[in-house]
């Protein structure tokens, strides 16, 4: 059931965040203020990972207990039987304060997974993994698929936001290097849902804070001396 899997993925990210923090406790760091940020990030997402996975199961609950004849607890011990309709209007509003808690989930994971690897190059710590060099294009991609932001559909990208552009090719070159991979997804208007591989998501938290390249500095040439300017001399 789509939505029972939908709260296994919801318990996972919660499980995962929760890891994220014992893994920060049993580093020895500075706590700077940007490391206080992250684990109050990373606390906030596992709550509210959890509450969604705990709205989910509600709004099963109320599903299965409808089609069985059994009454529904509506808050205050009020037991109901709700009719099939009601019982969806119910779980609909459940998956409204899921949509709320989860909206930004990914692009805060990811501003928080910048921000701490950003505090340890400063302190001297810099990343073991350097990856291969990528355009400003794929770049962007990287990102947009780190915060949930593509879609394919009818063989095309689909972006939730207007302020970037991604090409079916950029996304076919992440592919290629095994950055990202597709999904189906449960979007009627959507095909597929792009996310980071393993080495996608290694790749991208390397580059965060990356010091740009710049080029050599060339000393403006000086012009020779001419003929006539010689003979002067």
């Amino acid at each position: 059931m789509l939505l029972n899997t939908q709260i296994t993925s919801a318990q996972n990210l919660a499980d995962s965040a929760l890891i994220i923090v014992n893994t920060l406790n049993a580093q020895p760091m500075y706590h700077s203020p940007d490391i206080r940020a992250v684990y109050a990030r990373v606390r906030q997402l596992a709550h509210l990972a959890t509450d969604a996975a705990g709205h989910l199961i509600d709004a099963v609950d109320i599903l299965d207990h409808t089609r069985a004849g059994l009454p529904i607890e509506l808050g205050d011990d009020f037991l109901a039987v709700l009719t099939e309709q009601e019982a969806r209007q119910e779980a609909s509003r459940r998956f409204t304060l899921v949509a709320s808690l989860t909206a930004l989930g990914s692009s805060d994971a990811l501003a928080t997974a910048e921000l701490f690897v950003a505090d340890r190059r400063h302190r001297g710590f810099v990343p073991e993994h350097q990856p291969p060099a990528r355009s400003h294009a794929q770049s962007t991609a990287l990102r947009a698929v780190a915060r949930g932001d593509i879609a394919i559909s009818n063989g095309k990208p689909y972006l939730r936001r207007e302020d970037i552009r991604v090409s079916i090719s950029t996304i076919r070159a992440l592919e290629s290097r095994g950055l990202v991979a597709r999904e189906d997804c449960t979007d009627w208007f959507r095909d597929e849902r792009l996310h980071l591989t393993a080495t996608g998501r290694r790749d991208l938290a390397a580059s965060f804070a990356r010091p740009r390249r710049t080029g050599p500095t060339t000393r403006p040439a000086v012009p020779l001396p001419t003929a006539a300017a010689s003979r002067s001399h």
